[in-house]
């Protein structure tokens, strides 16, 4: 019985593993596509002082704030930063995956 549950529950894992590169969640083409088309200018290089993709570092300060503030910021604009970070129809949930893309090492 004990191994039935192991191959039961490896079984019901393998979506989710399969999903992941080294235990991170992949972000989604919409997010990626997001992300190239309003974030990626600024974000790539850290123009205007915007936190790079994939600093830990930056993104570490910026999420101690939580991550409702974060999408605030995006809807209010921040410094250089737009309002809504230039993208007009993005929801709250598709700013909260940006900000997950980006803040991922």
């Amino acid at each position: 019985m004990p191994r039935l549950l192991l191959l039961f529950t490896a079984l019901s894992l393998a979506p989710a593993i399969a999903g992941c590169e080294n235990g991170k969640p992949q972000a989604s083409a919409q997010t990626i596509a997001q992300y190239e088309q309003h974030c990626a200018a600024c974000h790539e290089v850290g123009a205007a002082n915007a936190p790079r993709r994939g600093d830990a570092h930056q993104w570490g300060k910026r999420l101690r704030k939580g991550e409702e503030h974060l999408v605030q910021s995006i809807k209010k604009g921040l410094v250089a930063m737009p309002p809504k970070g230039g993208c007009t129809t993005c929801t709250d949930d598709d700013y909260r995956a940006l900000i997950q893309y980006m803040a991922q090492e």
